[in-house]
């Protein structure tokens, strides 16, 4: 069973009942599985299941002046005393020193975790330190109850970066992706540096796996997902295959024409997304070129005027 079907089980079936208890402060608590684990992803499977796999759900709580310490204590009873066992998946203790993926968890401290900002609200610097992984951390996984919109105000706010901060990302990955790609990985192969030369792919890689979540409006996960997560976007998801190929093929004579030729291919698919969201100007086929004219599409002229890979 996905931990996301699992998890909305076992709170309907003993979340409710036990919240029914708390009726004053119910309504100002949010509940969801939510965070990190790649079930609040949908990406489990059989293997997940060797660690912090478990039927539970957090119950995001607001400040103290809203809900008081002395609720939030009997709140962690009332979640600890939840049955051990759900559908042959037993839960794990509760630590007493904090660090819970689920149970009650104050939501700006969960917040300050992910974002180092307890309300989420973030300025244009913060949106660039800030980890796209972190940021998928707060918006993935399923909401069962939020009556006072706590948590969905929040996950709004942060559905996705700002236009400018997308942009500026974005323009970045393109002048690594043509820097590594298409400029230095055929001088490396020439020179015979065919460890370099797949250092130049990875490079090529990680960019292009970065702007094709950009291009899609997707946070980008931890890495482990990113192939996964690439086969689910609604665009450009036709490039999942040929990046993986060029990350688990060698660089001998032939690979290494194969590699430039997909390169040039995914350059000029990305380039061809681009052109169709109005976001480069560019007429050639260089990256690089293209990396700039989207810079030039940054509407803030002091984020503009940044180096061109401040964003990545």
């Amino acid at each position: 069973m996905k931990g996301l079907e699992l998890s909305k089980q076992f709170y309907e079936e003993y979340g409710v009942p036990m919240l029914s208890e708390f009726a004053e402060v119910a309504p100002k608590i949010a509940v969801a599985l939510a965070g990190s684990g790649s079930e609040c992803f949908g990406y489990d499977d059989a293997q997940s299941q060797d660690h912090d796999f478990e039927p539970g759900f957090c119950l995001f709580l607001p400040d103290e002046d809203t809900v008081d310490r002395r609720t939030a204590f009997l709140l962690e009873r009332a979640y600890a005393k939840l049955p051990r066992e759900f559908m042959g998946y037993t839960r794990q203790p509760l630590s007493p020193v904090g660090g819970n993926r689920h149970g009650v968890i104050r939501l700006g401290e969960f917040l300050t975790e992910k974002t180092g900002c307890a309300d989420g609200i973030l300025t244009t610097d913060e949106w660039f330190m800030v980890p796209e992984q972190s940021l998928a951390e707060v918006t993935n996984g399923l909401v069962f109850r939020d009556d006072s919109d706590l948590f969905g105000a929040v996950r709004r706010r942060l559905a996705y970066l700002p236009s400018d901060v997308r942009k500026k990302k974005l323009a970045g990955h393109l002048l690594l992706m043509g820097q590594a790609g298409q400029y230095n990985f055929p001088r490396l192969i020439g020179r015979g540096d065919t460890a370099a030369a797949q250092l130049a792919v990875y490079e090529f890689v990680k960019s292009a796996l970065h702007a094709v979540f950009l291009l899609n409006g997707a946070y980008l996960p931890y890495y482990k997902w990113q192939f996964r997560a690439l086969r689910d976007l609604p665009h450009l998801t036709n490039l999942a295959d040929p990046l993986a190929q060029l990350m688990c093929t060698d660089n001998g004579t032939e690979n290494a024409k194969m590699k430039s030729d997909i390169i040039e291919e995914m350059a000029a698919a990305i380039i061809g997304a681009m052109q169709e969201r109005g976001l480069t100007n560019f007429g050639g086929t260089e990256l690089e070129g293209h990396a700039y004219a989207v810079n030039d599409t940054v509407e803030d002229g002091n984020l503009r005027n940044q180096h061109i890979l401040y964003g990545v």
